[in-house]
């Protein structure tokens, strides 16, 4: 049966995955509470639609690092994506390109950054983590350049790995290395990063650098100033600080401290059409969709991507049209206002009939 909800795509994901892929997935740190915010922010910004705009054609598209994107989506980088189906980065890779959005490669996916690239040739942006010294870094960034990668993503939120209770309270090990009850040595060079790191790129490659984890005016100033080519914001889906603020309400200060200069990202939470509209309205360029991306590769691989994307674009298109704007580039915060959310937040309280057994 063809999908024809993103709600059918995450109830065959979860009847696919085992018990340890599944909490992988969904779960976050410590109390979990930095998932849910995510979800609570994203439910606090309700739309101020206008009437009486010609909206019979409606244009989504927008443009990153010389890259069209058919939509303002983002395959963002999620480690071990192996895990989810064999085909892994991919089958994701195969998917982005048929439709036409950018894959964010995780450095820990599968199959590996060069090989993805002799298999599917075309745009795609590397994200590194850490797991050697400068020369290990400059020697990946380098061969990254010569596979045809078009942009290099460093993340910066993840000095140590977290504590993930769930995989603790099973004494489960998961793929991205982590260690039950104790850190992950693992990423243990992502701890030497620092602005240095960053200054350091830029002085000696040249490839648009983009920095992954960004929460606040001063740190996304600070990018700009340093020649960063991309903000992005993110808390990691909430799977490593507890208690941060959701993206969407970190947004709007790094948007307003970029002041255009560069592109803003962002994710976190983020699972409907209508929540990319608003990232949209608040200054984002382009969202990226992590938790979704892995949902629909575990309910079918490749076709299931390719499938959540479009359903993703239909959704875009309504939004936007019921709202009274034909063209992305036409929204603004003046669209948006704050209000109490209806629904209990949760990973994914964005397909509410889940819970009703649909």
């Amino acid at each position: 049966m063809e999908f024809l909800t993103l709600h059918e795509i995450a109830k065959r994901a979860r009847n696919n995955l085992d018990k340890n892929t599944w909490d992988y997935l969904i779960g976050g740190s410590d109390t979990e509470s930095a998932i849910r915010r995510n979800r609570y922010g994203l439910d606090s910004w309700v739309f101020r639609p206008r009437i009486l705009n010609d909206v019979s054609s409606v244009r989504a598209g927008t443009e990153l690092l010389g890259s069209d994107l058919r939509i303002p989506v983002l395959m963002a980088p999620i480690g071990s994506m192996q895990v989810f189906e064999a085909g892994g980065a991919e089958s994701v890779a195969e998917a982005a390109a048929e439709f036409g959005v950018l894959q964010i490669l995780s450095s820990v996916c599968l199959p590996d950054f060069e090989t993805l690239a002799e298999r599917v040739p075309g745009p795609r942006i590397y994200q590194l983590y850490l797991m050697g010294d400068q020369a290990w870094m400059d020697d990946l960034i380098a061969r990254s350049i010569e596979a045809g990668y078009t942009g290099f993503c460093l993340t910066a939120d993840t000095q140590v790995y977290s504590r993930r209770e769930r995989d603790i309270l099973k004494r489960h090990v998961p793929a991205s290395g982590g260690q039950a009850g104790a850190g992950s040595q693992t990423f243990n060079y992502q701890s030497t990063m620092t602005w240095e790191t960053v200054a350091h790129i830029k002085e000696r490659f040249d490839i648009p650098l983009i920095i992954k984890g960004v929460n606040v005016a001063e740190d996304a100033k600070r990018c700009v100033e340093m020649g960063v080519d991309v903000v992005y914001v993110s808390n990691h889906g909430g799977r490593q600080l507890d208690h941060t603020r959701s993206c969407i309400d970190a947004l709007p200060e790094v948007v307003d401290t970029v002041e255009g200069r560069v592109p803003v990202l962002v994710d976190g939470g983020f699972m409907r059409g209508a929540d990319v509209v608003k990232a949209l309205c608040l200054g984002a360029t382009a969202v990226g969709m992590g938790r979704l991306e892995a949902l629909a590769l575990a309910a079918g691989g490749e076709a299931t991507v390719l499938r959540m994307l479009e359903l993703l674009e239909h959704e875009i298109h309504t939004t936007l049209a019921l709202m009274g704007v034909s063209d992305v580039k036409d929204l603004h915060p003046g669209l948006l206002e704050r209000a109490t959310p209806m629904v209990e937040p949760h990973v994914l309280s964005a397909f509410p009939h889940l819970a009703e057994g649909y």
